[in-house]
């Protein structure tokens, strides 16, 4: 059978390139080819920390290749294949360099498959925080913002590449293993329990997740016209202490429906692990992950991840404060919406750095410009979130209500599941406003220190 796409005796490829030269993280993603679909087959043995895994990725080739590029941190790597025949491969740091037996055309769409396994690493970040692989005290964790992923299975792991997932993990009896999206299903076998998880919609790699261990599950449906499933895992003894809160995801669903559009996912819910499993939470997609039990106000911030981050995703590291700044802001508007400090109140503590009317309003989100951090180290500092907030909260009171919401509702809806950068949304927010936002920009988006006015 002829297969469209194949290679011929003419095709001559170049190497696609081994990062995708973001501002923070240049060696993170691989550049010449598009992935479209990730399979992971994975077997966790808790006991001795090792993972057994077979990664197929579906992609797209975006020029002709001889070679390509995928990122792995650690595991050994036993085989690899694409499109059925043996591929050749080496390892260089966090490289997966992959030579097909036959040189990929332009536009062709091939599958590539990973026979790895071993004890994934814990990876630090630049801030000093911990992602990667997890050990827990009955299981672990994957994390992977903002590179953390490649430690527990190869893949193209930067925001600009989403793909749609399956993920099928074995454990033994006893255990759960959640991951991102709708549980397909779950098989119990002599000793061992088999999950299959399924995410449609696209996803970036650093927002896959998969907790293991002995948690107790709920399974509800939001309150809202879609009916989205809540799927929520609690380690032991923190279940009556976490539920009132996470009763409360469907609410806070339906609350962010109204404000930011329709949610844009299959499913919903939390992982909560145990206090100091983690130094924060989460917003891995569909199914945020929180240490220890979470108070509303982080579970409004982590659910608006879910529209900002999660489906409209950072074309690159540098744009991190449309994620936090949203997210930041929805918690403001939250409040606001239930009978608390109104966003402008929020926004006067901050200006004012009124520790008083906010605990949170201690100055240090004037360090640096929201929209430009100044290395990695500090892409989750304080400027990306509050100040990130308070650039929202300037567009409102330049465009007025009616405007700026609708402007963030179309936000939302133009970029659903797709990508954007700081540039593109300036532009929009313009656009959609009808405004000359120049000075938000300038004074409170790029602008040095705190700003004169408020």
């Amino acid at each position: 059978m002829a297969v469209a796409g194949c290679t011929g005796g003419g095709v001559q490829g170049m190497p696609g390139a081994a990062g995708l030269r973001d501002p923070y993280f240049p060696k993170a993603g691989n550049g010449g080819y598009d992935a479209v679909h990730y399979g992971l087959t994975l077997d966790y043995a808790p006991g001795s920390g090792k993972l057994t895994g077979t990664a197929e990725i579906t992609a797209t080739a975006q020029q002709a290749l001889s070679s390509f590029h995928l990122d792995l941190d650690g595991m050994d790597v036993d085989s690899v294949d694409v499109d059925g025949k043996g591929a050749r491969f080496s390892r260089s740091g966090q490289e997966l360099v992959v030579r097909p037996a036959d040189d990929l055309a332009k536009g062709r769409t091939f599958r590539t498959v990973v026979h790895y396994s071993g004890v994934p690493k814990t990876v630090e970040d630049p801030d000093g925080s911990e992602e990667g692989w997890i050990e827990t005290d009955d299981g672990a964790l994957a994390v992977g913002e903002p590179v953390g992923s490649m430690a527990w299975f190869p893949g193209n792991h930067h925001p600009a590449d989403k793909a749609a997932y399956d993920v099928a993990i074995t454990v033994p009896r006893g255990y759960e293993a959640v991951s991102n999206g709708v549980l397909k299903s779950r098989t119990e076998n002599g000793g061992h329990t088999s999950f299959r998880w399924h995410s449609a919609e696209p996803m970036a790699s650093y927002l896959a997740t998969l907790a293991i261990g002995r948690y107790t599950v709920r399974t509800t449906t939001a309150d809202n016209k879609a009916g989205v499933p809540v799927y929520t895992a609690v380690t032991p003894g923190l279940a009556k202490k976490a539920g009132p809160v996470l009763d409360r995801i469907p609410e806070v669903v339906a609350w962010g429906a109204g404000r930011f559009g329709p949610y844009p996912f299959a499913a919903t819910g939390a992982i909560v692990e145990r206090d100091g499993a983690l130094g924060y939470a989460l917003e891995t997609q569909t199914r945020p992950l929180f240490a220890g039990a979470p108070d509303v106000d982080l579970l409004v911030h982590e659910l608006a991840h879910q529209w900002f981050g999660d489906s409209v995703t950072p074309r690159t590291w540098k744009d991190m404060w449309l994620n936090e700044g949203f997210a930041t802001y929805a918690e403001w508007l939250w409040e606001e919406d239930h009978g608390g400090l109104t966003a402008q109140e929020r926004f006067d503590a901050f200006y004012d750095e009124d520790t008083e009317a906010d605990p949170e309003a201690d100055g240090d989100y004037w360090a640096f410009p929201p929209a430009d951090p100044p290395g990695p180290e500090h892409i989750s500092d304080d400027p990306v979130y509050y100040r990130g907030a308070m650039v929202l909260h300037k567009i409102r009171q330049a465009a007025g209500d009616k405007a700026f919401f609708a402007m963030v509702r179309g936000w939302t809806a133009d970029h659903r599941h797709a990508n954007a950068s700081t540039e593109e949304f300036t532009a929009y927010a313009e656009r959609a406003t009808g405004r000359d936002l120049s000075e938000v920009w300038d004074v409170w988006l790029r602008g040095d220190g705190k700003p004169d006015e408020r």
